[in-house]
């Protein structure tokens, strides 16, 4: 849905003045394509759409929920879909098959995923939940591998040093936790933000290397990139104005009601949304190693890393030919100077 409007008419010389520059900055149609419909995980797209920093940009945006990255791939393959957010194992997939896509912006610079021990435990690490119990979604989930990969560079052996509970998302999972059935949880930002709803609070003691396995960002097609490079530009730069509006405290509720607007159901529970968007926020905030680049940057090195784990899982069955095609940080720069 297009959530911005063009304003009501005016009279007079404001009305000439405001037809002279709609005609010099003439709105351009863009559809962003997301995996999921949540509007807090796509925080600064909704805040950059109702603070009017993309009709600044002379862009009239239309956020298009699909099924999956796999989808969001699709839809930009297909031309209903300038941009997209798609994750970085996707993308690698898609360009082995030969889809030009390119990566312009890193939405989560950490993971989505996390392991989380409660606030007041004794666990400091990884390594102090030898002979415990760890708390996952399902038994086949993202987070379990996840997990499993942290343990095991630890040499702890699944079935004898740790077990794996399967205990649900969010809710039945503090359920577990109350219960003492276990001593963490591979959570991802939805469940924690649950879980503090729920007035449990949690701990991340996920090892740094691995909030590297960033999530999703922004992706467009090559073709479109080189033929519209002020679209991009101006996209770019209306998210970082997203992001700065949306970290600071004071707009807290202001960068709810765009999340709101974005998607009512989730705005419906006003401490759920709050606990949801403080998790997503410190996900999308970077690293302290790579903090002076600004938002959107994308680590050479964080991309080696999923392009080793997408040939050890077997998504790629063989290393791509120029990985560096595969992103773009020439503009990061740019938009963080702005």
């Amino acid at each position: 849905m297009t959530m911005r409007v063009p304003g009501s008419w005016l009279g007079g010389g404001l009305a000439a003045a405001l037809l002279l520059a709609s005609s010099v900055h003439a709105q351009t149609a863009v559809t962003v394509a997301v995996p999921n419909p949540s509007a807090i995980t796509w925080l600064p797209l909704w805040v950059a759409i109702g603070e009017g920093y993309m009709e600044d940009e002379g862009l009239e945006v239309t956020v298009q929920a699909v099924d999956g990255s796999s989808q969001v791939l699709q839809a930009m393959s297909a031309d209903q879909a300038e941009i997209g957010a798609p994750g970085p194992g996707p993308v690698l997939a898609a360009r082995a098959r030969g889809v030009d896509v390119v990566f312009i912006y890193n939405l989560y610079p950490k993971s989505v995923f996390g392991l989380m021990v409660q606030a007041d435990s004794a666990y400091e690490s990884p390594a102090d939940l030898k002979g415990t119990v760890v708390g996952v979604g399902t038994a086949d989930g993202a987070e379990v591998a996840f997990a499993r990969a942290i343990l095991n560079d630890l040499d702890m052996g699944e079935g004898t040093d740790y077990e794996f509970l399967p205990v649900g998302d969010g809710g039945t999972a503090t359920v577990a936790f109350m219960r003492d059935e276990v001593k963490s949880y591979a959570a991802a930002v939805s469940d924690a933000a649950i879980m503090a709803s729920r007035g449990l609070e949690l701990r991340e003691i996920t090892p740094e290397p691995y909030l590297a396995f960033f999530g999703n960002g922004f992706a467009t097609m090559r073709d479109y990139l080189e033929a519209n490079p002020e679209v991009i530009e101006g996209f770019g730069r209306a998210l970082v104005r997203g992001m700065a509006f949306a970290t600071d405290p004071a707009n807290l509720d202001t960068a709810l009601d765009h999340a709101a607007a974005g998607n009512p159901q989730e705005g419906e529970d006003r401490d759920f949304a709050a606990a949801l968007l403080a998790s997503v926020v410190e996900r999308m905030t970077p690293t302290d190693a790579f903090a002076d680049h600004g938002y959107g940057y994308q680590p050479p090195e964080h991309w080696e890393l999923w392009h080793e784990s997408a040939q050890e899982s077997g998504t790629l069955s063989e290393p791509l030919d120029d990985l560096g095609a595969s992103y773009t940080n020439e503009l990061v720069e740019t938009w963080n100077a702005n």
